[in-house]
């Protein structure tokens, strides 16, 4: 299909159709793998297992959505090595995307709210999320400390440096907390792109459409070359990654 012809009539009720279907699916998934990855959690020390479990979430969700992913760049992970992987973030289903497709164990960063949530709250303990408190500096500083400390212990952890998702596809600028995380744990920073989620569910659509999405995983950098005095270099040197992995993972790019 041509990118640039507008979709006809019968085309915009297909997708609107399969939108339905597709958040259904979402509601139904979120209910059935939560619950059970919250069970899970109870009986998994590392968290392994409750990952495991949304793996199937995500990949339930990307058939149902007939999302095909591409990954390449496999080889610039070290799966015996905790790291630090960041993404430029384009779309919702970033999220399923990458537990579908990296190969690996990482766990999230999470507000520190979500951690007293009854039950729910307990499952992302046993799941390994780490808890970030933003309610202060000095708080927001502490969890930062405790969120070194467990990637120094061999968790590896993936977030978005941009802090939201973009709303035209673009990158954007960076939040210094990630790069304050990584200089602080001393750990590898995995720059990695997405291409393709923009295209699926921009930020402000409700409506989602069938892409093929690519993911190109970068070369490591090496935070302990880094302190907080020099985050920026590493910040600009993680941005260029990125934005080097982004033009890499545009080509070939379209609708499935």
């Amino acid at each position: 299909m041509d990118l640039k012809t507008p979709p006809s009539k019968t085309g915009n009720i297909v997708a609107f159709l399969h939108t339905i279907l597709i958040y259904l699916w979402v509601v139904v998934a979120t209910v059935v793998f939560g619950t059970t990855a919250i069970v899970v959690s109870f009986f998994s020390k590392t968290g392994d297992s409750v990952h495991h479990v949304a793996r199937m979430w995500g990949r339930s969700i990307l058939w149902v959505s007939r999302i095909k992913v591409h990954i390449s760049g496999l080889e610039n992970i070290d799966p015996n090595r905790s790291a630090i992987y960041m993404s430029n973030h384009q779309s919702n289903f970033d999220i399923p995307v990458y537990f579908s497709a990296l190969p690996v164990q990482f766990r999230w960063l999470a507000k520190a709210e979500l951690f007293k949530i009854p039950i729910f709250g307990q499952g992302m303990r046993g799941a390994g999320y780490i808890s970030i408190d933003r309610s202060n500096r000095k708080s927001a500083m502490a969890s930062l400390s405790r969120a070194a400390e467990s990637i120094r212990k061999g968790t590896s952890i993936l977030l978005f440096p941009e802090g939201t998702r973009s709303r035209d596809g673009q990158l954007h600028s960076f939040k210094s907390g990630g790069f304050i995380l990584s200089v602080d744990s001393g750990a590898l920073v995995v720059p990695m792109a997405v291409q393709g989620t923009f295209g699926i569910m921009p930020k402000n659509s409700k409506i989602i459409r069938p892409q093929t999405v690519r993911v190109v995983v970068g070369k490591p950098i090496d935070a302990a070359a880094f302190d907080r005095h020099s985050k920026n270099d590493l910040i600009e040197h993680v941005r260029g990654a990125i934005l080097d992995a982004m033009a890499a993972a545009q080509v070939g790019g379209g609708r499935a």
